[in-house]
């Protein structure tokens, strides 16, 4: 235990003295949330108005202005022919020149058929949607006025919905919060998926780099070959648990600023003591928020995240351990790289479905798999799943874990000293076969 102590020890104080370690540790929480934000905030940003010239034969559209970021210019049918129309739209520069023609005895499906957009370039498809509705809409009412149909009638007895949906679980009455849990365990699953390519690929590169320089040959003389793979792995995990620890204190420390800043006022000015006792919040986001995060057991999703995040790393972190030992460089492992990459590539998949459906059977059988239950249980968590269940999945993980790395370590313990071959499967089945 000494000599693996020692292992732990220097991987791990070598990799947090590193800058990019201290850099990546203090800018990772604002790098994750510009990847998760950004996108939507640039999606919202007003874009310049793109003019869309209409020659309305037909006399369909002539109140319809657009909408956001699209205009519509009306030219006069009395003035402009199709060609002149045309000529007019490119003159000024306009986005683009739609053609309405005139409909043969009214009749709407003429024009449904022959109506054109014209562009030099590429369409914008929110831009072909929105002119495709507006037109669709229009047109159903010339037909509804064709057939002695009031549109105004129909149009009074449409109704909205707003569903209210309220959470029984365990015979409590919260609000709603499948949005936020979606949220919850795309985040929780997509870390682990991270850290585990992260970090198994530093204990690949590590074991590659000591090969090569031939260090191994003199640390294999006085450690053994698993001490040695299990003090690079769990050194480096720590680093991983150090980095990650950093990155919720950062986090929590946001959120408890961001509720005294955006809540607290609000439910002060609302009355609202108990806020999560009191389900009929003002209809206001923030604390509608807030409100549903009171319903989420954090406890049991962080526990069970700590113990998924360990677990997961240690099997994977033994298989890049052995595929590192395998090989002589980096570019050598890609063949390798392919078994161990499809299940979390899997999971991600797989994921989408369990936030969709956390109960079905394809979200609970790939979280009982250990290659995919770090990532697929944690996003199902959130939303409640059966002691039983999760007890049997962390039991299975644990089980797979003891005999994967068995198995890797047969793999490492050969592997370390082998050069100038590059082994296949075949070969590698038949190193794990070796007796000590």
């Amino acid at each position: 235990m000494k000599k693996i102590g020692l292992i732990i020890k220097r991987e791990f104080s070598t990799r947090v003295r590193k800058k990019s370690f201290i850099i990546l540790t203090i800018l990772g929480p604002i790098l994750m949330a510009a990847v998760m934000f950004l996108p939507a905030y640039l999606a919202s940003l007003p874009t310049d108005d793109r003019v869309i010239t209409v020659l309305d034969e037909s006399l369909l559209l002539d109140f319809e202005k657009g909408k956001d970021e699209i205009r519509l210019r009306y030219l006069p049918p009395d003035k402009f022919d199709f060609a002149s129309a045309q000529a007019f739209s490119e003159a000024q520069g306009d986005y683009a020149f739609m053609h309405i023609p005139l409909s043969e005895g009214g009749d709407p499906d003429f024009v449904a058929r022959n109506v054109r957009l014209f562009r030099a370039g590429d369409i914008s498809v929110s831009v072909e949607s929105y002119l495709e509705n507006t037109l669709e809409k229009y047109l159903q009412k010339e037909k509804l006025k064709a057939t002695g149909v009031d549109p105004e009638i129909i149009a009074r007895t449409k109704t909205k919905v707003n569903l209210r949906v309220i959470n029984t679980d365990e015979g409590l009455e919260t609000e709603n919060a499948t949005l936020i849990k979606m949220g919850i365990g795309y985040v929780a699953a997509f870390a682990i998926y991270i850290f585990i390519f992260l970090y198994g690929s530093q204990v690949m590169r590590g074991v590659i780099e000591e090969k090569t320089s031939r260090v191994i040959e003199i640390m294999v003389s006085s450690v053994r070959p698993f001490e040695m793979m299990s003090g690079k792995i769990i050194g480096i995990g720590l680093v991983a648990m150090l980095q990650f620890t950093v990155w919720i204190g950062l986090g929590s420390l946001f959120y408890v600023i961001a509720v005294s800043l955006f809540i607290d006022p609000q439910l002060a000015a609302n009355n609202l003591p108990n806020a999560a006792a009191n389900i009929s919040l003002p209809d206001d986001g923030l604390l509608s928020i807030y409100s549903s995060l009171q319903s989420i057991d954090f406890f049991g999703i962080i526990a069970s995240f700590i113990f998924y995040f360990i677990f997961g790393y240690l099997l994977y972190a033994a298989l890049f351990a052995a595929v590192g030992s395998a090989v002589d460089k980096e570019s050598d492992s890609q063949q390798f790289m392919l078994p161990i990459s499809l299940p979390l590539i899997l999971s991600l998949l797989v994921i989408i479905r369990a936030l969709d459906n956390p109960d079905g059977d394809i979200a609970f059988w790939f979280s009982m798999i250990p290659l995919t239950s770090p990532l697929v249980m944690m996003a199902r968590l959130p939303f409640g799943v059966a002691p039983w269940e999760l007890i049997l999945s962390m039991l299975i993980l644990l089980i797979s874990f003891v005999l994967l790395t068995w198995f890797a370590s047969k793999i490492y313990r050969i592997g370390i000293l082998m050069y100038g071959k590059k082994p296949t499967f075949t070969e590698l089945l038949r190193w794990a076969r070796y007796k000590n």
